[in-house]
């Protein structure tokens, strides 16, 4: 178990900084705000969950310590790494910011401009009810 055990560790560390470099060069690399935050969080959150597997995987079989701490870390990362990704993409499109010139669909488009005119007209029914 140990040789296994080691290489697993390893193993998983490895890949928890490969993914992390994977997200670095995402970050740098694509070209506009809704690609970086989907490089950012779907490499960046797997590469700490990675190494943080890989951390508690060390400390049960070496130390002998189950870590609570770390599996709240593993939860945690995995719980708000994707929420903050998506709320920063949402942030980004209900501020304006266009998307790639080469980007073929957007979906959102069409249910943003219904839930706008559906709160315009919500707005005159209001103010004409006060006036």
């Amino acid at each position: 178990m140990s040789q296994i055990g080691e290489f697993l560790i390893a193993l998983m560390v490895l890949l928890g900084a490969l993914l992390g470099a994977l997200s670095a060069f995402g970050l740098i690399r694509l070209p506009d705000v809704y690609m970086r935050s989907h490089a950012a969080t779907k490499s960046a959150t797997l590469g700490v969950l990675f190494i943080l597997a890989g951390a508690f995987l060390y400390f049960t079989f070496y130390l002998e310590h189950v870590s609570a701490k770390l599996l709240l870390g593993i939860v945690f990362v995995f719980i708000t790494g994707p929420v903050a990704g998506h709320l920063n993409g949402r942030a980004a499109y209900r501020s304006g910011v266009s998307m790639w010139e080469k980007s073929v669909h957007d979906d959102l488009k069409p249910a943003l401009k219904r839930e706008r005119e559906r709160m315009r007209d919500s707005r005159k029914a209001e103010h004409s009810e006060k006036g």
